[in-house]
C-alpha cells in the first residue's frame, strides 16, 4: 500500500496541521482481523527470579503474521483469584529489559504483563523478515516506503494481541484491564487501547509517535531525529514518508479512543516535546486527565507520576 496520497498536511499558524489517511480505519481494521486470523497460540514457561512475592513467567503468543512475540508475565506470588491486569509497553531500543525490572505493577496486586518490543532489546523476539539481530536504533525508519510494511504496523498488531493474550489467561479478570507505556510505549499503548476496545484505563507517558511532523520539526534528540537524519539525505521522500507515519499517528488513534486516559508531560522534555503530548491530549475523545511537570524532561514526572499512576489504576482497576 502506498500511502503517499491519502494524506495532507499544511501550514497553519506555525505548526503543520495533521490530516488522517481516508482507510485508515480500513487498514487497522484489515491489519487487525489478518493478525487474529492466527490462533493465538500462548504459551507460558515458569522463570526462576529470585523473588519470593513474586511469581514469574516467560509468556509467548502469536503476534503479527504469527511471529513468536514474548513477554514477561509476573503475577503477586500464590495469587488465588482472577486478577485486574496491567499491559505495559516500553520505550525505544529497550525491549522487556531483565526479570526484576518494572517490578511496581505486580508488587501492587495486578497481573502484569510487558510486551517485549520485536526487534528491540536482548533479541529474544525476532522481527521478521528483517533478519534476526536487535538493535536499538532505527525502528522509525524500517519499512518506512509504505504503510503495509512499515515496522510500527507489526509492532501495534502485536501489541493488540498482548491484550488478548493476557485477557485469555484464567489468572487475569478479562474485564479489568489497563494499558500502560512510556516514550514509544506510550504511543503503542494508545493504538493498542483504541484497537482492542473496552480497556479499564489508559496510562500515557511522554508519548513517541504522536503529531509525528510536528515532532520532527522541533525534537532535538533521537528517535526522531533519525528521521530528520534519513530525510536530509533522501529529500524528496518527505511526502512518501509522513504519508506512511500517518497512519501510525497517535492523533488519529485518540480521535476514535473511549478508554478513560491519564497523560503525562515534562515540559522539559527534549526526546517526545510537550506540544505534541498537549496535542494528543486535546484530540482524545474519551475521559481524559492529563498532568504537567514543569521541570521534567522525558521522565514526565519520574516516580511521582508512577505514584499518581498507582493510584489511578487502583481507583480503576480496584
Amino acid at each position: 500500500m502506498s500511502a503517499t496520497a491519502s494524506t495532507s498536511q499544511t501550514e497553519d499558524g506555525g505548526r503543520i496541521r495533521f490530516q488522517e489517511p481516508g482507510d485508515f480505519d480500513a487498514f487497522w481494521r484489515d491489519t487487525i482481523a489478518g493478525t487474529r486470523a492466527h490462533d493465538l497460540d500462548v504459551r507460558i514457561t515458569p522463570v526462576e527470579s529470585g523473588l519470593r512475592t513474586i511469581d514469574a513467567f516467560d509468556l509467548s503468543y502469536a503476534g503479527f503474521d504469527g511471529h513468536r512475540v514474548h513477554a514477561w508475565l509476573r503475577l503477586p506470588a500464590g495469587a488465588r483469584e482472577p486478577l485486574p491486569a496491567v499491559v505495559h509497553f516500553t520505550g525505544y531500543g529497550a525491549g522487556r529489559g531483565h526479570l526484576t525490572d518494572n517490578l511496581a505493577w505486580s508488587a501492587a496486586g495486578y497481573a502484569h504483563l510487558l510486551m517485549d518490543t520485536r526487534g528491540q532489546g536482548d533479541g529474544v523476539t525476532l522481527d521478521p523478515p528483517f533478519g534476526s539481530s536487535a538493535g536499538v536504533h532505527g525502528f522509525i525508519t524500517r519499512g518506512l516506503e509504505s504503510a503495509s510494511n512499515f515496522y510500527y504496523r507489526r509492532v501495534y498488531a502485536d501489541a493488540v494481541r498482548a491484550v488478548d493474550a493476557v485477557r485469555s489467561l484464567d489468572a487475569v479478570d478479562a474485564a479489568r484491564v489497563a494499558i500502560i507505556g512510556n516514550s514509544q510505549g506510550g504511543g503503542i499503548a494508545l493504538a493498542a487501547a483504541t484497537l482492542s476496545h473496552d480497556v479499564r484505563a489508559l496510562l500515557v507517558q511522554a508519548p513517541f509517535m504522536c503529531d509525528i511532523e510536528n515532532a520532527v520539526a522541533v525534537a532535538q534528540r533521537t528517535p526522531y531525529l533519525e528521521l530528520v537524519e534519513l530525510l536530509r539525505v533522501r529529500r524528496y521522500d518527505r511526502d512518501r514518508a509522513f504519508g506512511t507515519l500517518a497512519y501510525f499517528d497517535g492523533l488519529a488513534f485518540a480521535a476514535r479512543a473511549s478508554a478513560p486516559a491519564w497523560f503525562s508531560a515534562g515540559l522539559m522534555d527534549d526526546i517526545c516535546p510537550p506540544s505534541t503530548t498537549f496535542a494528543v491530549h486535546e484530540a482524545y475523545t474519551g475521559p481524559k486527565h492529563i498532568a504537567v511537570w514543569p521541570h521534567n524532561g522525558h521522565d514526565a514526572g519520574g516516580a511521582e507520576d508512577r505514584a499518581a499512576a498507582l493510584r489511578v489504576l487502583s481507583e480503576r482497576l480496584g
